[in-house]
């Protein structure tokens, strides 16, 4: 599936092991280092600063023999790039006119494409550069090198003819830790990855600020960052260098290379999304004035425009990306969104002077997270947790499990708790209507949901209090709620929650909350259902997950689609590589089916959504995140999936 990564470029740091003023030793390492990237798919190699030279090379920068060495040096590498579909950046010295200038070669296939020179040249503590090398000229110039006139100046960026997303620009060392790091200009001039060949220094503490800054401007800028480091070679007469070596994209670090590690790191970019993320973001602003593009190409005569894309990706692709993998950020996350969700649920009660709020409990996940929000919310506001009134409504699907732990989840908490069986309720509605009770279809399952729905807003009108909606995100993309039933309400706590996420802040507040901790471990491993069905026996025989599928399969197509949005084959390929050890192609692209089919047709619930408070990056409500004719065709999507192989 090639066609399914078109827009991935897959990018190396990397750090040559040199020896100090040896241009010749140095272009070998860097030449080994050039034929492993192509191996290995690479198509983009960053090395650090000065790396031909050496960067700690002191008053030798000022040796005509040096300099010619590091020009003879490069003109090898160029020529020895020929045939290799791989654009590298490489450091050296270059003389124009009176000027020595440290600057980033770039070049490709055999040829020299440009040198982009350091703007911000340090000259505190360790560091004495302007005793050697001048600043960044501020308009594009000329400089002759093998024979040619080759563009010098900090305003290029360099295009790929093959994928024209793929938009590369340098900066150097010092230029990221100033405030106003030349990368945000390329940035905004449309370069979409951004190379800093650096040579930094260890002390301690510098490693983590080093990635915390290529960090957060990969995610200001939306782009990917390369950061390569100087390291093993480099004179320690007075410095130490580790080769951190840094791959990041959009506030994310892909990749990396340890301190004083092996000097190599490789992911692969999206430069697809992060061309999303731009266009979504209408603050990200584009001023390209004095910025002079320089194409470039990497299909080397193979005269196949495809092979410059990965087949596979060696970057994690995440089952389950609302959830933090690390425990400690998953239960800071886990605390986050509850006191999210009790703050706007406290300001809906206190504008509305609610004297109470009336919610559903029907013993599953997601009434039981609303239900722990609203008692939190409750508390906060010092209010008794006898203004909650839970209500649970059994009928024909209730199991004796569920309506146990409703009820006993609601004495552990401490709220007004009543137990009204709507079925005679439910009977008498379907005769009205000349429903047969036995034909189990959708009007025998929605009538009960809608019923719910009827005795909770009279209760809250009778209490003159809210009810609080439990509906949570993911129920919200698959339409999976009764129009005007569960999908009704004065206030969803949880409509900016998706399913995976739901369950673990239950298993948080559980693990915190001893006097809960049965009654939610109960709950977290009953089978999530709607029990609109007569149970078989005790034990439920409506599971949500066996009719739409598992939610940890439709939360990543959520996330992937809504968030990033990416096409069907690039779901699907995601997705593969992300549940290998856990469903067969076959069955994620038959679910991929069905959450496109559903998706598109269950629009018009989401079109009149009940407020609630947006969670994280992906929302569905119609005032804010999403807004989606309810009557759009999902053809288009469909004929897609149909060309898909598994």
């Amino acid at each position: 599936m090639r066609d399914a990564f078109e827009g991935y470029v897959r990018a190396a740091a990397a750090t040559p092991s040199i020896r100090v003023a040896d241009c010749q030793y140095n272009t070998e390492r860097i030449v080994a280092l050039m034929e492993r990237a192509n191996e290995e798919g690479v198509k983009l190699l960053c090395l650090p600063e000065l790396t031909l030279t050496g960067y700690t090379c002191g008053d030798l920068f000022l040796q005509e023999t040096l300099l010619r060495s590091a020009s003879e040096a490069l003109s090898s590498l160029v020529e020895r790039s020929a045939g290799l579909p791989l654009i590298v950046i490489a450091g050296l010295p270059i003389i124009q006119g009176a000027k020595l200038f440290n600057v980033a070669a770039v070049f490709c296939d055999g040829g020299l494409l440009g040198f982009v020179p350091k703007t911000n040249i340090p000259n505190y503590n360790e560091f004495y550069e302007l005793r050697h090398f001048s600043p960044a000229p501020e308009e594009t110039r000329t400089v002759r090198f093998g024979g040619r006139d080759v563009p010098i100046g900090t305003r290029l960026i360099f295009q790929c003819d093959e994928e024209p997303a793929f938009r590369l620009a340098a900066e150097i060392c010092e230029d990221l830790w100033v405030p106003a790091p030349p990368s945000s200009f390329h940035a905004m001039a449309g370069a979409t990855v951004i190379v800093n060949p650096s040579a930094s220094d260890e002390v301690i503490g510098k490693a983590e600020y080093r990635g915390t800054l290529a960090e957060a401007q990969s995610g200001r800028l939306i782009c990917g960052y390369l950061y390569a480091d100087a390291g093993h070679g480099e004179s320690s007469t007075d410095m130490v260098f580790s080769g951190h070596n840094l791959i990041c994209e959009n506030g994310e670090v892909l990749a990396e290379s340890p301190p004083f590690g092996d000097g190599w790191t490789s992911a692969e970019i999206d430069l697809r999304a992060l061309e999303f993320d731009r266009r979504r973001m209408n603050t990200f602003s584009f001023d390209a004035k004095g910025y002079a593009t320089i194409p470039f190409s990497l299909n080397a005569g193979k005269g196949n425009t495809r092979h410059i894309y990965p087949l596979s990706l060696n970057r994690r692709v995440d089952p389950h990306p609302f959830v933090p993998g690390d425990e400690r950020e998953k239960n800071a996350r886990c605390e986050l969104i509850l006191d999210m969700q009790v703050a706007g649920l406290r300001k809906r009660v206190e504008h509305s002077s609610a004297k109470s709020a009336v919610i559903g409990i029907s013993g599953g996940l997601d009434s039981c997270l609303a239900l722990l929000v609203t008692a939190r919310a409750f508390a906060r506001i010092d209010r008794p947790m006898t203004d909650i009134l839970a209500v649970t409504m059994p009928c024909f699907g209730t199991t004796a499990r569920t309506k146990s732990n409703a009820l006993r989840l609601c004495e552990a908490i401490g709220v007004d708790c009543r137990e009204i069986d709507i079925s005679n309720s439910v009977n008498l509605h379907l005769s009205d209507i000349d429903q047969p009770p036995e034909s189990h279809d959708v009007v025998y399952e929605n009538a009960q949901a809608r019923v719910r729905t009827l005795v909770l807003m009279d209760l809250a009108n009778k209490s003159g209090g809210i009810v609080v909606g439990t509906g949570d995100l993911s129920e919200l993309a698959l339409g999976w709620s009764t129009y005007n039933g569960d999908h009704m309400s004065m206030y969803g706590v949880n409509s900016g929650v998706p399913k995976t996420l739901v369950r673990h802040i239950v298993q948080y507040v559980a693990d915190v909350t001893p006097t809960l901790f049965d009654v939610l471990t109960d709950i977290l491993a009953t089978p999530v259902s709607p029990e609109l069905l007569p149970p078989s026996g005790d034990d439920i025989s409506q599971r949500t997950e066996n009719i739409v599928g598992p939610y940890e399969l439709h939360d990543f197509f959520l996330y992937h689609v809504v968030r990033w949005g990416r096409p069907p084959a690039r779901t699907f390929a995601l997705a593969k590589i992300a549940f290998r050890e856990s469903y067969s192609p076959e069955v994620i692209l038959s679910w991929l089916r069905i959450f496109y089919h559903r998706f598109f047709a269950q629009q018009f619930k989401r079109s009149c959504l009940p407020d609630g408070p947006k969670i994280g990056s992906v929302s569905l409500s119609p005032r804010s995140d999403w807004r989606m004719p309810s009557d759009a065709s999902c053809a288009t999507w469909m004929r897609e999936l149909d060309e898909l192989a598994c």
